[in-house]
């Protein structure tokens, strides 16, 4: 009974030793303070600032940046100009992520709209690049700082790579199924939760690595116009936009003319078959109203008064 137990207490003492040597660790650590530092041996001062210095230009250096930017500018054929735009950024060594182009029609102007991805300390050289494609309308950057977050990932990751390395170790080890059990569940719950850590962390660098430009691409009929500065640029800029006004209202006047006109034919019809109906039911009920009236009496014959004759004879 001895022997099998022996194994599992083995692995529960190796468990405990390896828990409470990482907190001893942590505590030791933290209980040096620098006063405590003995004086015996320490460096000039003005090597300890230079030391201080190129401290913290490493740490500068190890800042973690994400610059995102945008550019619109207008080009005399913005198909042609998506071409150039996307081996600029795959010369720099970078990618297109998206790209979008939009013909030339009757109705629509050509336009081109690109996403690239490009390395970091490239990016103002793209940038540059992209200004000769035409005249530039505006040009946008943001950056994020999230050092702190890469940092608390490779934090999380070391321990998290430290912890299943010793799973690993004890379960090469453990010679019960209940310690096999018990440390495979762990050991798979430490990796799915450590690959998961990886993958946001290499969703990071990347977009640390490489800048996300968005990249407009528009002709001089799209491009902003100006603010009128006067009164007759204000009136040219009215009397253009009433002419574009008069130009859109005419094609929906088009658009919408064939079904005006076949609305138009179906009401007809609607009110003939509506005045036949009516028609028909007056006819119905003057019909109803004769079946239904008695037939009139013939009007009586006056005869005239018979005249009688006078029995006064004239005088002689």
């Amino acid at each position: 009974m001895r022997r099998r137990l022996a194994p599992t207490a083995a692995a529960a003492a190796a468990l405990t030793a390896l828990l409470l040597a990482g907190c001893s660790a942590g505590q030791d650590s933290a209980s040096i303070e620098p006063g405590s530092m003995p004086r015996e041996g320490a460096p000039d001062s003005s090597l300890s600032l230079d030391g201080g210095e190129a401290a913290g230009d490493a740490v500068k250096s190890e800042r973690s940046v994400i610059t995102t930017g945008r550019i619109s500018v207008t080009v005399d054929d913005p198909i042609a100009s998506a071409e150039e735009a996307a081996d600029i950024a795959e010369q720099s060594g970078g990618r297109v992520d998206s790209r979008s182009e939009t013909p030339g029609t009757d109705t629509q102007t050509p336009s081109a709209q690109l996403v690239l991805r490009v390395p970091a300390d490239e990016l103002d050289a793209v940038v540059a690049d992209l200004r000769e494609l035409g005249d530039v309308n505006s040009v946008s950057m943001e950056a994020s700082d999230v050092t702190a977050q890469r940092q608390d990932l490779d934090a999380r990751i070391e321990a998290l790579t430290a912890s299943v390395d010793r799973l690993r170790e004890l379960l090469a080890t453990a010679t019960s199924i209940t310690d096999l059990i018990a440390i495979e569940s762990e050991l798979t719950t430490r990796q799915a939760e450590l690959d998961s850590l990886t993958q946001q962390r290499d969703f990071l660098v990347d977009q640390v690595d490489y800048s996300t430009l968005s990249v407009d691409l528009v002709t001089a009929a799209q491009s902003p116009a100006a603010v009128p500065g006067d009164f007759w640029s204000g009136l040219a800029a009215g009397w253009g936009a009433l002419l574009v006004f008069g130009a859109w209202l005419g094609v929906a006047i088009g658009v919408l003319l064939p079904w005006l006109l076949a609305a138009a034919v179906i009401a007809a019809i609607v009110v003939a078959i509506v005045m036949v109906l009516s028609r028909r039911r007056r006819a119905a009920r003057a019909d109803a109203a004769a079946s239904v009236a008695p037939p009139a009496s013939p009007a009586p014959v006056s005869t005239p008064p018979a005249s009688t004759p006078s029995h006064d004879a004239p005088e002689a």
